[in-house]
């Protein structure tokens, strides 16, 4: 994490209970973060449709819209830079039915929080040269989702498109090597939860992403190749679509890029051996089992094969049924947690 603006706690408002649940938001000075002139540098200019907004005075509570609707699980922190969300990056949705095309991961807890946070730019700005996702960005999340889900390329390291491939669930996600739970496409179940009026969720470069309509509820026209366009003040900002690109269609606002992801991001730590992908089975019932303990069921020609694992601290103990019958069990224990 960057720490050239090291944040002032003592400014916070705190909304919400103790510990992950808890929400604190800090005095944003724009409640739907403002469009800065296009370019990285410090030339103004007027944006394709208006003049660079100023920003907009809200009150400590308007927070990134959206996450707010996810008070319980994700933390919001902010300061004059940047706002920093943090989360386990485990959604109160189901997970991994579906998944035709699967290379044996699981979703576990990650550390996104402290220095190992999201960070989300308080003052995007255009930048002169923006970054297609269809040739880039290929590593890493490029946006987060409100509640505390990161979004990855909709092109996998491949470069193939993950959905159609058969690799994402219901809810257009599938677990990382580093057992991340993460999506691929728009989570757009989202919008029906924090509404037309809210983002569904936020690209790395600091603009909002909304779902299926205008924030009016109106029908969404005239997106850019990038999924985005300019509101009628001016202000940009991405949608989610049910057609390739899916969700923000790379980046338009100013980032840092390094090593083909956007830098900095958290860092996720793979703990156990590479999945192999198993041909021909298929993601049939994933649940919660009791505290940070979960069931994966999977069928494969006609038989039905399990993947239980309790996280304990720093430790992963797993029990895998293979579909023929035997039974082996597995301890890994994660660093950096």
């Amino acid at each position: 994490m960057n720490h050239d603006h090291p944040l002032d706690r003592r400014a916070f408002l705190r909304v919400g209970s103790v510990g992950l649940g808890a929400v604190l938001l800090g005095a944003c000075r724009a409640s739907t973060p403002p469009v800065a002139a296009p370019g990285s540098s410090s030339t103004s200019a007027p944006s394709p449709t208006t003049s660079a907004a100023a920003p907009v005075t809200s009150s400590a509570t308007d927070g990134l819209p959206g996450f707010d609707e996810f008070a319980s699980t994700v933390r919001v922190l902010a300061d004059d830079e940047l706002w920093l969300v943090e989360s386990s990056g485990i959604p109160s949705h189901n997970m991994m039915v579906g998944i035709t095309s699967w290379q044996q991961q699981v979703p576990i807890p990650q550390p996104y929080s402290g220095a190992n946070a999201w960070q989300i730019p308080a003052r995007p700005t255009l930048a002169a040269t923006p970054i297609s996702a269809k040739t880039s960005l290929y590593r890493g999340a490029i946006a987060l989702a409100v509640n505390g889900v990161p979004i990855f390329n909709a092109l996998n390291n491949r470069g193939d498109d993950a959905y159609l491939a058969g690799e994402l669930d219901q809810w257009g996600g599938h677990s990382g090597r580093a057992d991340d739970y993460h999506y691929h496409i728009a989570p757009l179940h989202l919008q029906s939860i924090v509404g037309n009026t809210k983002p569904i969720a936020y690209a790395l470069d600091g603009f909002p992403l909304y779902g299926t309509t205008e924030p009016d509820g109106s029908a969404v026209t005239g997106l850019d190749e990038y999924n985005g366009h300019f509101d009628a003040p001016g202000r940009y900002h991405y949608h989610g679509t049910r057609t390739y690109p899916y969700i923000n269609g790379g980046l338009r606002g100013v980032v840092h890029v390094a090593g083909d992801q956007v830098d900095p991001q958290p860092v996720t730590r793979p703990f156990r051996p590479d999945g192999t992908a198993l041909g021909g089975a298929t993601i049939t019932a994933f649940k919660a089992t009791g505290q940070d303990a979960y069931r994966l069921e999977y069928s494969l020609a006609d038989h039905t094969g399990l993947v239980e694992y309790t996280i304990e601290g720093a430790a992963v103990r797993f029990v895998f049924t293979d579909p023929t019958g035997p039974v082996r069990t597995e301890t890994y224990t994660r660093t950096g947690t």
